[in-house]
């Protein structure tokens, strides 16, 4: 108990902080390339739920151009996702400006990543639990199989996660996802491809029940 609410926000505040200043330059050259190969702005934001359904701004490294067809409209993301941007997601690299979001608060290093607000009507009120903590860097989802597991099983191992937060199981997921990280497992490139929209499956699924 003490753990969850107070020794967890006070790791992150150290661990982040402290990478924060490690991984500076890893971050700067980052920056540059994400400029010099995909343009500006370097950095991808995008408003998510975090802890009590409190929206947030996420912050990441780009990954894809902003290449459109001749009508001005933005081509598929597979489309955009160059070599590099697949690179940055692979490695996780976009990943670390997520960085100054747990150093302020919005998210943990360890939790349920932050999915899309549209999906906040779709969820049940098991899967609801999610919202309760911080989301995360990483989490159970991820270092289980990370864009792989189909959304009945991500959301599950989300409330798992909650429903056993402990610094056993904490350490227990970032031993899982470094080693997934470094073996580069479970990566999707285009994640919209691999895992749907949840809004549109639920809601085909409500409609094939006659729930809506």
């Amino acid at each position: 108990m003490f753990y969850r609410k107070f020794g967890k926000r006070a790791l992150d505040i150290l661990l982040s902080g402290c990478a924060i200043l490690v991984l500076s330059p890893v971050l700067l050259v980052v920056a540059v390339l994400v400029r010099t190969k995909l343009g500006s702005p370097v950095l991808f934001h995008q408003e998510r739920p975090g802890r009590k359904e409190k929206i947030f701004t996420l912050c990441k490294f780009r990954t894809m151009t902003d290449a459109r067809d001749e009508n001005g409209q933005l081509l598929p993301d597979s489309e955009r996702l160059t070599s590099f941007g697949k690179f940055l997601r692979s490695t996780s690299l976009d990943e670390l400006p997520e960085l100054f979001n747990i150093f302020k608060g919005d998210m943990s290093i360890i939790g349920p990543r932050p999915l899309l607000v549209s999906y906040l009507p779709w969820y049940t009120e098991e899967e609801r639990l999610r919202h309760t903590v911080r989301p995360g860097l990483t989490g159970l989802a991820q270092a289980s199989g990370r864009n792989f597991l189909d959304w009945d099983r991500r959301l599950a191992k989300d409330v798992e996660y909650v429903k056993n937060l402990s610094f056993a199981m904490d350490v227990k997921v970032l031993v899982m996802t470094v080693k997934a990280v470094f073996d580069r497992s479970g990566v999707a490139e285009d994640t919209s491809a691999s895992e749907g929209n949840l809004a549109q499956i639920r809601k085909a699924r409500a409609e094939a029940e006659g729930r809506l």
